[in-house]
């Protein structure tokens, strides 16, 4: 963006257009992540409402500067204070502005927690945290207080960038009066050797190992009473711009030695609301036990080394109440204790601990856990942190967030009585504009929709994740299709469209799509490709699936300023897809040079395989989601190239892998001779008839195949296990669909012991595997094929309700689309079954129902479906039918 042609938003116009409202959340009354006492409080916070065209203006918060501890190089996962204290003659009436931090902060006012942030975002469009401090500042003196991390190396929510500080707060009074508060060298700040400067990485998407010692921490520093040192210096002034990221300031970068194009760079402001904060506490101590270390227990945590420990399971802690425990330490020995929680959750692990001064405690998380196995939970991708104690009681939590439902703290290095207490979770959750409200009599399909729902509120925070247990890292591909369910389940429209937006920056110089960004994997990636280390190259069917993903956006919500600047860049793409394509009329899968085609792990013996799907998938975009952006921005040339593309590839893939005496597509058609056996997957198929791209429609052979499973077909993973069961729900086999959520969802463990969804169908505790990941097909299946519901035209204007109620006794929903809610409730079963709906104003509903039906309502031309009948369905407007064949 030139900085001439940008169009700055000021602070007045950003907070006339946000809607601030109280958020309960749990606060600290002594500031610092690792100091527990906590109240509950209602705070004034800076969730609100945005027109999206904010996200395309610069933001400037001059006067204020960007500021840094003086140095001329900062060392990974160092973490520094800045510390401003300011003098106010009266209460204000208003204190608004904005914080911004390379790479996280914590935000403190007279030792209160305020905010955590900002939200993972690409470095050259950082996005600036509101805030509102109204009633938070006093009069006399205020101490603001910010615990500021610099990550330096990548994680799956920061891909890379530069160290940096910037605050602006504009104050009002009764009086008139105005006071101004901007970070510049006037403000201290200290180097916080309580965490290690420069500390080890977690593991290739987790920067921060955190390791802190309580002993040399400036306890108190946020509250006004407070007493600095000549550890406190001047904040030194960065030469970068206020309405620029700290990506282009002339301070040196020493790790990746980057500079950034101050050109290409823009601060915009924060476009979804802060994540709500509750507080969780353990549901018991599951088992405690005593290590005897044989190795040093120090480079077991660093390096793993086997055979380190022994274990003695006679119990080490002695329950004293519901949430105290004693350990009766010997300086030989270590204990490790393990709570358990009712579900997997995200957030921040906390605990306080009674013991003498340097005990050490290591703070271990796992996503599942089975009691009496491994003796220490160090089994999760290192997922551990350390704590040091200072004399007496500690209150420790986790600067980052973490993914669990299992937390341990394993303790040594102490002599004498030890108690352990308060241990819990202080759970973060984005704060929905609408309630879940959806229901069914059938239990099991009822805990399936429960864990979906949670799954939810783990995957769909700032950005939209496959799990945030192993990567926290936002993907596109099969993680979008969540969009469904948070459309539909909690008509939420500012963060789809934040993760279009931000997804699409990461857009490669060759024209494909980094599919997870903003996120350190695939700019690694990048490196290792060229020398062939990973087969993990940027994955084009990602880039694919996110061309649905901005199409869906627009037809849920006839939102087009959301999609003003992913629109080129979708053009960039499919110039690249022009580009590669083979002489043969295909898209190749292997043999591509940088990026990859993965469409799934588990469905394909050989890369190979995959290129029938993902032609069929590429043909489906560029025609049914490309081509209408297109004409929906008025590129009607565009248009035309799409639709050509998208025939000329259809015309080369049933050339190539249609079977004429199969009636169906067959992946590995062209090498039959070499394989002697024919492999199809659920993909192609699905994908086949979802988008009718089978010759003459025959797609009768394609249905039985995903019906029946025969072992020639592979199945996709849990993620990708839609595209199956929407197909089958458009054939009519939603008895197959019900049966699939009965038996292969319901056998899922995670359903039943962290009320999550995995990531395979397959998952063992105490390992690596994703417990809570992202596929809630369960959730938006129920509403885009159960109950039936999908735009027909963008902002829901006109929607179509095609009820598939199979054999469930009681359906009680509300979709909440952008129009208003849609009610839908159904009890008895076929033969006997009543409905009712509740349609939002200025719509036009198309209900499809059995042809045997006789229905009170107006026919809605010829449909189009085998078997059934179109019905109006008015806006505004509640409808109850009897029902005998639906």
């Amino acid at each position: 963006m030139n900085q001439k042609s940008s169009s700055p938003i000021t602070r007045r116009d950003f907070f006339k257009n946000c809607a601030y409202h109280a958020s309960s959340i749990i606060i600290f009354n002594q500031f610092t992540h690792h100091e527990l006492f906590a109240q509950e409080t209602t705070m004034t916070h800076s969730n609100h409402e945005l027109d999206f065209t904010n996200n395309l203006k610069s933001l400037d918060l001059s006067p204020a500067k960007w500021i840094w501890y003086p140095s001329r190089r900062t060392l990974q996962n160092s973490f520094f204070l800045f510390r401003k204290e300011i003098t106010l003659s009266e209460v204000p009436i208003q204190a608004t502005g904005w914080i911004v931090a390379d790479s996280r902060y914590l935000l403190a006012i007279n030792g209160k927690r305020m905010q955590w942030g900002p939200a993972p975002c690409d470095p050259r469009w950082v996005e600036a945290d509101p805030l509102d401090l109204s009633q938070q500042l006093k009069q006399g003196k205020n101490i603001i207080g910010a615990q500021v991390l610099f990550y330096g190396q990548g994680d799956g929510t920061w891909p890379i960038g530069k160290p940096g500080f910037i605050f602006l707060l504009d104050i009002e009074f009764a009086n008139g009066q105005k006071q101004q508060i901007i970070s510049d060298s006037s403000w201290q700040v200290q180097l916080a050797r309580s965490w290690q400067p420069g500390h080890y990485k977690r593991w290739y998407v987790r920067a921060l190992q955190e390791e802190f010692d309580a002993r040399v921490y400036p306890y108190g520093w946020t509250e006004p009473d407070f007493i600095t040192n000549e550890d406190w210096l001047p904040a030194m002034v960065l030469d970068c711009p206020a309405d620029r990221p700290s990506l282009g300031a002339n301070y040196s970068e020493y790790l990746f030695d980057i500079s950034g194009d101050r050109n290409n760079t823009a601060i915009r402001p924060r476009s979804v609301p802060f994540m709500k904060e509750i507080m969780v506490p353990a549901v018991k101590l599951a088992e405690s036990m005593w290590i005897k270390w044989i190795r040093p227990a120090t480079e077991y945590f660093e390096f793993v080394t086997p055979n380190a420990f022994e274990v003695d399971r006679t119990p080490a802690a002695t329950e004293v109440n519901s949430n105290t425990w004693e350990i009766q330490m010997e300086a030989s020995q270590a204990a490790a204790l393990t709570f358990e929680f009712k579900e997997q959750i995200v957030g921040w692990p906390y605990f306080t601990i009674d013991a003498p001064g340097g005990t050490i405690v290591e703070l271990m998380i796992q996503e599942a856990h089975e009691v009496g196995g491994p003796a220490l939970l160090n089994t999760h991708h290192h997922s551990w942190a350390r704590f040091i104690c200072k004399p007496g009681v500690n209150h420790f939590e986790t600067f980052d967030f973490e993914s669990l439902r299992w937390l341990q703290l394993h303790i040594h290095n102490a002599k004498g009585k030890v108690t352990v207490s308060q241990v819990g979770l202080r759970r973060r959750i984005f704060p929905w504009p609408n309630p879940v409200q959806i229901s069914c009599a059938d239990p099991t399909l009822q805990k399936l929709l429960n864990a979906a729902i949670n799954t939810l509120n783990n995957s769909a925070q700032e950005t939209i994740v496959d799990g945030m247990g192993r990567e926290r890292q936002q993907y596109s591909g099969d993680c979008g299709h969540q969009l469904h369910a948070i459309w539909n389940t909690y008509g939420e429209f500012r963060q789809p469209a934040r993760f279009l937006n931000t997804f699409s920056q990461g857009l490669t110089q060759d024209g494909y799509f980094l599919d997870c960004w903003p996120a350190y994997d695939r700019l690694a990636r990048l490196m290792e490709r060229q020398l062939q280390l990973t087969p993990w190259g940027p994955l084009l069917d990602h880039s694919v699936g996110f061309n649905f993903d901005c199409y869906y956006h627009y037809l849920y919500t006839g939102d087009l300023t959301a999609l003003k600047e992913v629109f080129p860049r979708l053009i960039r793409f499919f110039q690249y897809l022009q580009k590669i394509r083979q002489e043969n009329g295909l898209l190749p899968v292997e043999n591509i040079g940088i990026p990859a085609v993965w469409i799934d792990h588990a469905a394909y013996q050989k890369t190979r395989h995959k290129q029938c799907a993902f032609n069929l998938y590429a043909a489906a975009m560029v025609m049914h989601a490309f081509a209408p952006l297109c004409e929906a921005f008025g590129e009607t040339l565009w248009k035309k190239k799409a639709l050509n593309f998208g025939q000329e590839l259809l015309q080369a893939i049933q050339k190539a892998f249609w079977s004429n005496e199969l009636g169906i597509y067959i992946n590995n058609l062209p090498w039959y001779a070499e394989e002697h056996a024919p492999r199809m997957c659920d993909r192609s198929l699905a994908t086949a008839i979802l988008f009718d791209q089978c010759p003459q429609n025959q797609m009768k052979a394609s249905l039985e195949v995903l019906a029946n499973c025969p072992p020639e077909m592979g199945l996709s993973y849990p993620a990708n296990a839609n595209w199956r069961l929407w197909a089958l729900a458009k054939g009519q086999r939603i008895d197959v669909v019900l049966n699939e959520f009965r038996t292969r969802w319901n056998a899922m463990q995670s359903v039943h012991l962290n009320n999550t969804l995995q990531e395979d169908w397959e998952a063992r505790p105490d390992s690596g595997s994703q417990w809570s990941h992202c596929p809630v097909v369960p959730l938006y299946v129920f509403y885009m094929n159960i109950i039936g519901l999908m735009p027909k035209t963008p902002g829901f204007q006109t929607y179509q309700l095609w009820p598939q109620l199979g054999d469930l006794k009681e359906i009680n929903a509300i979709a909440h689309t952008v129009r208003g809610p849609i009610v839908f409730q159904s009890k008895g079963l076929p033969g006997n079954r009543k409905i009712m709906i509740e349609t939002p104003q200025n719509t036009i509903g198309e209900l499809i129902l059995s042809d045997k039906e006789e229905v009170k309502l107006t026919l809605s031309g010829k449909s189009t479906l085998p078997g059934t009948k179109v019905y109006q369905l008015m806006g505004g407007q509640k409808f109850k039918l009897d029902l005998k064949f639906t």
